[in-house]
């Protein structure tokens, strides 16, 4: 599955590509993000297609590591998991430059192990896997370092939902998030 999400992503990257090259007002990046919120942090690879002077649509294929820490249903929930994000862009100046809004969706498939009664003679370990959707609105600025390079730090307010949990219910609830994308544009 996991495969399948991944060839998908590097073909619409490649896709997004040929069609960027294609009229003016059209704009390409490709890079790397890291996004960090108070339990995890999210490293991935992220492509985005600006399409108009305004609008873009953006993927990432990525990594997610975390502790659930305070915010767990357990004593103990660490894990992590591959995932893909899709998401959408308006910039408030043409070519794609500077302020932005946006909403964008992640999809994540954690393994979570937990323990409850740590160090006591009643200690329950286990491990729970999910699925979690994970909207969020995020606003960014985005700074052209020369006429290629891109630098955008970002920050996001959303929901991390376990649609799909087999084991143990584990943490889930409001997220937010900071990071940065650095990328190449064409």
């Amino acid at each position: 599955m996991q495969t399948k999400i991944l060839f998908i992503c590097l073909f619409l990257a490649m896709s997004w590509s040929l069609s960027a090259q294609n009229g003016a007002g059209k704009t390409f990046d490709f890079g790397l993000e890291i996004q960090q919120y108070p339990t995890g942090f999210l490293l991935g690879g992220r492509a985005e297609l600006g399409w108009s002077a305004h609008h873009s649509m953006s993927v990432r294929v990525g990594y997610n590591v975390f502790d659930h820490k305070d915010f767990a249903i357990h004593q103990s929930e660490k894990g992590g998991g591959f995932g893909f994000t899709l998401g959408y862009r308006y910039y408030v100046k043409a070519s794609n430059q500077k302020l932005f809004f946006g909403a964008r969706t992640d999809f994540w498939w954690n393994s979570v192990d937990w323990k409850d009664h740590i160090g006591l003679s009643n200690e329950g370990i286990g491990n729970t896997k999910i699925i979690v959707v994970q909207p969020t609105a995020i606003v960014g600025y985005l700074f052209l370092i020369n006429e290629h390079w891109v630098v955008s730090p970002t920050i996001a307010l959303g929901g991390e939902i376990n649609v799909i949990t087999k084991g143990e219910p584990t943490g889930q609830g409001v997220i937010f998030l900071w990071g940065i994308n650095l990328e190449y544009r064409f």
